[in-house]
């Protein structure tokens, strides 16, 4: 294995990470697995870094009641490492795995669907550095945007209304995610000369 290569997040890591965020010892308004990895995906394709304090506090919605420094030490190591193995596949172009199904039809009790959580996580990464990432070149942002604001179903625009009600536009929007996701990296980390 190459030296340089990141470390990457394996299944048990995210199993903790999981077991973790969804305990006592965060907030009920903090982000769980699903949500971190949205809010993680736009931080990393963020035009402009965001302080790990930042995002963490952000994430956690506060301080978590930690068990002791080892639990502390533990689990800022594995939401670092799920931060990184989401910046490798950017950078890599390797398309992003999302934890949830790619689909806005919700299962038999559920408010949101695990998809609009992710969306609307992704869009609290987005809010953070929002001047930034619609300060240049807007339209085209908001244009590769579409599909996650139309998952995050935080929006009235009346073109993000219609979509939302089109099932079969939806879903087909919703595929599309995980390509989106490399487009906006590419947009912003890679500009065409």
């Amino acid at each position: 294995m190459n030296a340089n290569m990141p470390a990457l997040i394996t299944e048990e890591e995210l199993d903790r990470l999981e077991e973790f965020l969804f305990s006592d010892a965060v907030s009920d308004e903090a982000l769980d697995l699903i949500g971190a990895h949205g809010f993680l995906c736009a931080l990393n394709i963020s035009p402009e870094p965001v302080a790990e304090s930042e995002w963490l506090e952000q994430l956690f919605d506060g301080e978590p009641e930690w068990a002791n420094a080892e639990e502390k030490t533990e689990i800022l190591a594995l939401l670092r490492k799920l931060y990184q193995t989401i910046g490798n596949d950017l950078y890599n172009d390797q398309e992003i795995l999302l934890p949830c199904e790619l689909s806005l039809e919700p299962e038999d009790d559920e408010e949101l669907t695990e998809l609009t959580i992710w969306a609307q996580s992704f869009m609290e990464g987005v809010f953070l550095k929002e001047e930034q990432w619609f300060g240049a070149d807007e339209e085209t942002v908001a244009g590769l945007l579409l599909p996650i604001m139309v998952a995050s179903d935080l929006f009235e625009d009346e073109e993000i209304r219609d979509i939302s009600q089109d099932r079969a536009l939806r879903e087909e929007m919703c595929v599309q995610i995980p390509e989106v996701l490399i487009d906006l990296y590419l947009h912003f980390h890679a500009p065409e000369k």
